[in-house]
Order: C-alpha cells, then structure tokens, then sequence
C-alpha cells in the first residue's frame, strides 16, 4: 500500500509541493475538459480519477457542507439496526478512546457513505460540524467527491487524503484516513471507518492502524455470530421453532435472531435471487428464486395449489411444482438443513428476510430514505409469475409514492436514476421544484423533462 501513504505530512518541501500541485489542480474543476485534461504533475493517480468521478457525478467542490440523510429518528433507528453497532466497542477502545487526547476524530460510516457515528476530540467535533462532518451526513463521492470515507467505499481499499486533495474546498484544513469495513463471512460491504484531523490523520502509520482495527473488529463480530450459533444450536427443538414462528409474526426476539444470523433473500434489481444463510451465499434459479420470494411472503404457508396459482400464468400443474421443489430443498439441504420447507403445506422453517420486506417495513415506519437504500430495483423484475407481479406492483408503488410525497430533492433525482423511473416525469418535475435555483444539477433534469415530454408529443 505505500503508494496510497502521502509523505509525512509534518512538514518538507515534497508535502508541500503535492498540496500547491492539488490547489492549482482545483483551479481547473471549474473546465468542461477537465476530465479528459491531461495529468496533472504531483497528483496523484487515485485522486486524479476520483476528481474525475466527482466531476461526472456533478459533485459540487464550493459546496460548504456535507447534506444531512438522516435525520435524528431516523439515525438512531438505523444505527440500532446497522450490523456495525455490534463492533463498536472494539472501535471505541481501539481509536476513540486513544483520540481524546490526540485532535482526531473517529466516524463509522455505512456502506453508501453516510456517517453514524463521529467521536473524538470534543474541540475537533464541533469544528467539524462547520462542514457538517456529524453523524446522519453523507460523505460519499457522489456527494461531496473525494474525501476519505467516500473514496475508500468507492475503490475498496483504504486510502488516505491530505488537505487540498480533497474536492470540496471546504475541507481543504483536514486530512483523512479510511477503510472500508467488509462482512467477515459473506464478503459485502458493511461500512467503513475512517480518522480525520489535522497532519496525524494521514502519518504512515496511520493507515496500517485502522486496518488493524478493521480486522480486529471483523474477528469480533465472527466470534459473536460463531457463539449466537452454538447458542441457537444448544437449544431444543421445540424453543427454536417457537423462535422462528416469533420471527414471522414479528416478534422482537425473533427478528434480532435472524438479524444477526443475516437470514436474507435478495430480489430487488435481479433476475436470479440471491440467498444468504448464516454467512453462505448462494444464486438460485429464476423459479427457484419466485418460489422462495413467495414462501417468505407467505408465513403461514401455502398448499400446493395455492402456490401453483400464484406462480404458474394460467393453470400450471403442481406435479410441475412439486418437481420444482424437490430440485429445490435440495439446493437447500446442502447450504443449511433447517432451511429445507416443510410440506402440506409448503411453509419456510427458518426466518427468512427478503430486502423486498425490509423496504416495505421502512415505509411502513415513514423511513422513505432508508427505504431507497436499501431499494436497488423491482422484485425480480423478468418474472412473469402472477404473485411476483403482485409483489413487485405493491413494492415499486409504494416507493414510488412515499418518494413523491415526502422525498428531498436528492432523493427525488436517486429514484429517477432507476430504470423503472427513466421516463418519470413527474419524479423529475418534482425534483426541479426542490433543487435551488443555481444547482448544478438542474440543467440535466430540465434536458431530461424536455426530452421525456417531446417523446409524449410525438
């Protein structure tokens, strides 16, 4: 990693030479060509290209402070829910605690950039609510452009920015650390963790330390999830199944378990589900996929009949689902036992979470934000099955509407980058009546309507 680690930012002419290189670099932001300009001497590659996403992302490098996405009730849900609030006490006695002391600041961000927890120096905190760098605050790249939190998410790896190597000239008396957090088991990205402050945010030892802290709060968080195991497994039968049927019904005991067991069903965006189980991910078949969608919607089970109505268009025969299912519990057995269906009915035995779920329970709780974060799309939007159609219907609706009456404008023009909203006019009228009137972003949704509405016209 050494050509991620700038020199030591104490002082010295090659510092000093890399920061008026970055300032003399701001000053081209502002070029239509700048993209595609030629490098830059002193800046570096990573930044370079990291302007360059800024730029295309109409980020905006005079923008004094970070937006904030989540207020406060929506931030303190989130973060009770987050699969990183397990591990930040590791967090805590490994960087905040010695950064009282130090002038730095701590924050954990999640996987799209925004911050949920900032702690630290108390001097530095209130400092760095000037440019809105608080817990609830986005710092992605698409946001503010280059910065630490942001950066490390996009390239995934850790990365450390010094001063004018940021693009948002407000920012320019900070430097920064990040590492992207990444779950233990299944590989995805969780978050990242990141040190700001002055010159010590981005010494060479620096980086190697919160990548320490990543892997030590990694191994935590797979002994927590290796201990939960051996305690579900310990228990009898009997507790189980009553804490899986507690799950279904939305009992808060049932929902934490399947939480930290990460029991999900991924169908938003895909054509082929993905389905994680305690930590193992696998791909199934577009059926495969409409009949797990369909049990989890469908707690108290389904007959074979009912299930042949809701997946087959007309009249499909249940011999033909039956043979579907026999292929599928065993996919089943071998990923996890307890997750094969029970039969007559066909019902799930273990508590399975579909992102489709989640989203529906964040409108539900008025969380329209968190709602589209989690939304990457339709339900299996190829799915010709009539209770898939249903579902996706109902979901996309909803989204749709909770976005059309409470959504900001950011959220409003996230929705239209969709491809189910690439020709919603009325998503992009309403962002246009929120955007300010200098907003860099309002001539490319104004080019958009006119286009939408001249292709109605013709």
């Amino acid at each position: 990693m050494r050509n991620l680690i700038l020199p030591p930012a104490s002082g010295g002419e090659a510092t000093a030479l890399a920061q008026r290189d970055a300032l003399a670099a701001h000053e081209q932001l502002g070029a239509q060509a700048f993209p595609d300009a030629p490098e830059i001497p002193g800046l570096r590659r990573l930044i370079r290209e990291s302007w360059q996403r800024s730029v295309k992302l109409q980020a905006n490098p005079d923008n004094p402070e970070a937006p904030l996405a989540l207020d406060t009730d929506e931030l303190e849900e989130y973060r009770r829910q987050h699969p990183l609030a397990s591990i930040m006490p590791v967090i805590h006695k490994l960087l905040v605690q010695p950064s009282h002391d130090s002038g730095l600041l701590v924050a954990v961000g999640d996987e799209v950039g925004r911050l949920l927890w900032v702690e630290g120096d108390p001097a530095l905190q209130r400092r760095a609510e000037g440019m809105m760098f608080v817990p609830g605050a986005d710092w992605s790249e698409a946001t503010v452009g280059t910065s630490a939190p942001g950066t490390a998410l996009a390239l995934g790896r850790g990365i450390q920015i010094s001063g004018a190597e940021h693009y948002q000239r407000s920012v320019h008396a900070w430097s920064c650390t990040a590492v992207p957090f990444h779950d233990p088991d299944s590989g995805a990205l969780l978050g990242v963790v990141d040190i700001t402050g002055k010159a010590s945010a981005v010494a060479a030892h620096t980086l190697s330390l919160v990548e320490a802290t990543v892997a030590a709060a990694q191994a935590q968080l797979r002994v927590e999830r290796l201990q939960l195991a051996a305690t579900l497994a310990s228990r009898p039968a009997r507790r189980r199944n009553a804490s899986s049927d507690s799950a279904r019904a939305g009992g808060a005991g049932g929902a934490k378990e399947g939480s930290l067991y990460r029991n999900s069903l991924q169908l938003l965006g895909r054509d082929q589900a993905l389905l994680s189980i305690e930590g193992k991910t696998v791909a199934l078949s577009a059926r495969h996929s409409e009949i797990l969608a369909l049990l989890s919607t469908h707690p108290a089970g389904l007959s074979a009949e009912e299930l042949s109505f809701l997946l087959y268009p007309g009249d499909g025969p249940t011999m033909t689902l039956r043979a579907e299912m026999v292929r599928l519990r065993k996919i089943l057995q071998q990923l996890n036992p307890a997750a094969v269906p029970e039969s007559r009915p066909y019902k799930l035995t273990m508590d399975l979470v579909p992102d489709s779920g989640q989203v529906l329970n964040c409108l539900q709780r008025g969380a329209h934000r968190i709602a589209l974060e989690i939304y990457r799309g339709a339900v299996l939007p190829r799915s010709e099955a009539p209770g898939i159609i249903d579902l996706r219907d109902r979901v996309s609706s909803l989204m749709r509407e909770a976005v059309l009456t409470d959504g900001s404008a950011e959220t409003l023009l996230k929705y239209a980058a969709l491809p189910e909203a690439r020709d919603d006019v009325d998503v992009r009228t309403a962002a246009l009546k929120l955007l300010p009137p200098r907003s860099p972003k309002r001539a490319a949704v104004v080019a958009d309507v006119e286009r939408l509405e001249a292709e109605l016209r013709a």
